[in-house]
């Protein structure tokens, strides 16, 4: 049977009939043989295909394996003569050199397809320039393997940086893994390596095939790949988008409103493990129509992109151009982002450019050199994770990151970037000991060119992609995390308050009666409320490695634990600051989170005893995140101190925290918690100045959450000496001014 490339018209007629044997061609330089069989050469389209000389055009193919090959042009077929190794030649009489194909002969089958070695490069001179500048914001469309039409040809451009390798070829499932037919040519002090190769197109399964300047032959999966192979399996995968988005009214209004002055709960989601088994479009059909019930204006996903160990949660990625392939295709991510945007909710995703994994077919000293990571071994390596570091001075480095911020965003739709580990980057000391380290040209500890970086991605990102937000997870005091790059800051939009988190649990974990001594812990935040732009987060790292779910971290009975947890949550989402929770602590899950189980969703199941436990604690949530996005006063002035003033801040005898929120109209919301398990009648609050009277619009005690029904039907009149009121145990009441 005859194989033949796609990208070739369907025959017309029978085979090329044979026109003899083509003249012998002039061997090649034996160095420049070596070098080409060896995969070592920089310009192996000087060796191969088509070339002028004395008498005519020589033609020579390199085909590993072929018993024999044919130059097709002018409807005859010329056979060239074998130089052996897989080497062909032979020159014909021409003027010039024709349009002409290959007809390849193996033992079993015969293929006729295009030469790769007839074919300019298909990168531009611009896109070398932006390279090498280190400002090729669309990286993507110019390394990697891009599906196109090239002269009037069917098939996938090659590309990929390798600096350091003494040569690069391709190999794929469509060469049995053996790159020696393709190999690549160099495009100059770019360090880019590039080849056409005709009639290869989407789902081909591809690596490079690297050969080191120590000699070293290794294949590597391409750092730009838009699809990979399933894990465990490693190849890229030539890809294309054929998804026509339905977002269009989304994205049209999301950045209508500064995010800083809008609504903003958000639900953080491991998707592998939300509802073990569903791929991406089986997600679209239930997450949204979920997180939309639950009233959250966000969702937030644990790491997309491609990785090869699942227990990681997405956190060693190998693939930072692709979404993992476990969930489904590109397209099929797209889908799902698509589908949360049509419910009205918006999609944030955890990216990781602190680090990455050391897999030998990876990332890792990629051209036999290090080259994404520092080659200083003390700066490459993370005692943390045992991982390799980016090496954010190097120009090449920091542009494949920035582009990879934009693609996620311009690609994918994405509406935030949550950076992990931010402060891993920012401290050269960081997790270091003495003399594993060295100061910057200061004498200072901060990782300048670090820093830099992140000025840069952020500043493009909010740039390119209007309304997107990025916010980083930096864990130390470090100053001007969210204030904007032209004032010397890193340019984050939020910061999450790590502070406020451990601060808060730290206070709620204790037995009321030893609450009074920790009172500060609640406080605190407020000190440095607006130092930043604050997201409140209960995230996975808090319920997983012996920390406990949330509500196994309170004291007390079942009914306590379930209160505490319900006063907090009441607590959170009134505090200045956005909110994020992870995903079974909105129905009070008790075990800790596992990637292989996900949620226990048995727990709400009508069968379980405690079911209506848990469903009180998603119906309080479900109508935190209502009365939240219904009342200004919770999210218009979170950066603003005016927005903000305590009305019951030393109470630490009674565990009580009483506080205003001002909307920008000056409209007030109450939030007054009282975490003694009593109930405190008659409770005096300076509060009635505000207005004549105050009705609760919020109550975490009431019956239908599980409590214990303390709570006021009726508005509460304001007198000449303040508010008082009844203050139901382990709870928080939200109230706003009565009208008629």
């Amino acid at each position: 049977m005859a194989l033949r490339d796609t990208s070739l018209p369907e025959p017309s007629g029978p085979a090329a009939p044979s026109a003899g044997a083509a003249g012998a061609a002039d061997p090649l330089d034996a160095a420049d043989r070596g070098q080409l069989l060896a995969g070592a050469h920089h310009d192996p389209h000087a060796l191969l295909g088509a070339h002028p000389v004395p008498g005519g055009i020589a033609f020579r193919a390199l085909r590993p394996c072929a018993r024999a090959v044919s130059v097709v042009t002018g409807g005859e077929r010329h056979p060239l003569v074998p130089e052996g190794d897989g080497l062909f030649s032979g020159v014909l009489a021409l003027p010039e050199i024709p349009a002409y194909t290959l007809l390849v002969e193996y033992a079993e089958a015969e293929l006729e397809t295009h030469d790769p070695y007839r074919f300019l490069p298909a990168l531009g001179e611009l896109d070398l320039h932006l390279i090498s500048e280190g400002r090729h914001e669309q990286l993507w469309r110019a390394l990697g393997a891009q599906p196109m039409v090239h002269q009037g040809v069917a098939g996938t451009r090659f590309t990929v940086w390798a600096p350091n390798a003494r040569g690069v070829r391709v190999a794929g499932d469509f060469t049995y893994w053996d790159g020696t037919a393709f190999p690549m040519r160099s495009l100059g002090s770019s360090g880019v390596w590039e080849l056409f190769l005709p009639g290869i197109g989407e789902g081909a399964a591809y690596k490079f095939e690297i050969h080191s300047r120590y000699g070293q032959r290794f294949l590597k999966a391409d750092p730009m790949a838009r699809r990979t192979e399933q894990p465990p399996d490693t190849a890229s995968v030539v890809t294309a988008s054929h998804y026509t988005w339905g977002d269009e009214e989304w994205m049209r209004g999301r950045g209508a409103t500064p995010v800083h002055e809008a609504p903003f709960s958000v639900y953080e989601v491991h998707l592998p493990s939300w509802r073990p088994g569903l791929t991406y479009r089986e997600l679209a059909e239930e997450l949204p129509a979920y997180v939309k019930d639950l009233g959250f204006t966000h969702v937030e996903l644990m790491p997309v992109a491609e990785h090869p160990y699942g227990p990681s949660w997405g956190y060693q990625v190998t693939g930072f151009y692709a979404p993992t392939a476990r969930l489904g295709t590109p397209d099929d991510f797209r889908y799902l982002v698509d589908a949360l945007h049509r419910a009205g909710i918006g999609v944030i995703m955890d990216w990781v450019p602190a680090h990455f994994p050391k897999d030998d077919w990876a990332l890792a000293r990629f051209d036999g050199d290090p080259l994404y990571e520092p080659g200083d071994e003390r700066r490459a390596t993370h005692p943390d994770w045992g991982t390799y570091t980016f090496d954010f001075a190097r120009t090449e480095v920091r542009n494949f990151l920035v582009a990879n911020a934009v693609y996620w965003c311009e690609e994918f739709h994405i509406d935030g970037l949550r950076v992990d580990a931010v402060a891993s980057m920012l401290y050269l000391d960081y997790s270091r000991e003495s003399g594993q380290w060295e100061p910057n040209v200061y004498g200072g500890r901060e990782d300048l060119a670090a820093m830099a970086f992140l000025q840069e991605m952020n500043a493009t990102v909010y740039r390119r992609c209007p309304g997107v937000v990025t916010i980083a997870e930096e864990s130390t005091a470090w100053g001007g995390v969210t204030r904007p790059t032209d004032a010397g800051g890193l340019g984050f939009g939020f910061k999450w308050n790590m502070g406020w988190m451990h601060d808060s649990l730290e206070y709620v974990a204790k037995e009321p009666v030893h609450r009074k001594y920790h009172h500060h812990e609640m406080t605190f935040s407020m000190v440095y409320a607006y130092s930043e732009n604050y997201v409140l987060p209960i995230s996975h790292d808090e319920v997983v490695h012996g920390k406990r779910a949330l509500v196994s971290k309170m004291p007390g009975d079942w009914w306590q634990r379930q209160a505490n947890v319900r006063a907090y949550l009441g607590f959170m989402w009134a505090h200045p600051g956005k909110q994020l929770l992870f995903m079974g602590q909105e129905f009070a899950q008790g075990a800790e989170w596992s990637e292989r189980q996900g949620p226990e969703w048995w727990l709400l199941d009508d069968g379980y005893h405690s079911a209506g436990d848990h469903r009180g604690v998603r119906d309080l949530v479900r109508d935190l995140n209502t009365v939240y996005r219904d009342t200004p006063a919770l999210w218009q002035r979170d950066t603003d101190p005016a927005g903000f003033r305590w009305v019951a801040v030393d109470a630490a005898d009674d565990n009580v925290f009483a506080f205003l929120r001002y909307g920008a109209d000056g409209s007030p919301l109450l939030a007054v918690s009282n975490f003694s398990p009593v109930v405190r009648h008659g409770y005096r609050l300076d509060a009635g100045a505000e207005t004549a009277a105050w009705r609760e619009v919020l109550n975490t005690d009431d019956t239908r959450y599980g409590g214990s029904g303390v709570t006021a039907a009726d508005p509460v009149a304001a007198e000449a000496g303040g508010l008082r009121l009844t203050l139901p145990p382990l709870a928080t009441v939200w109230l706003v001014p009565h009208t008629r």
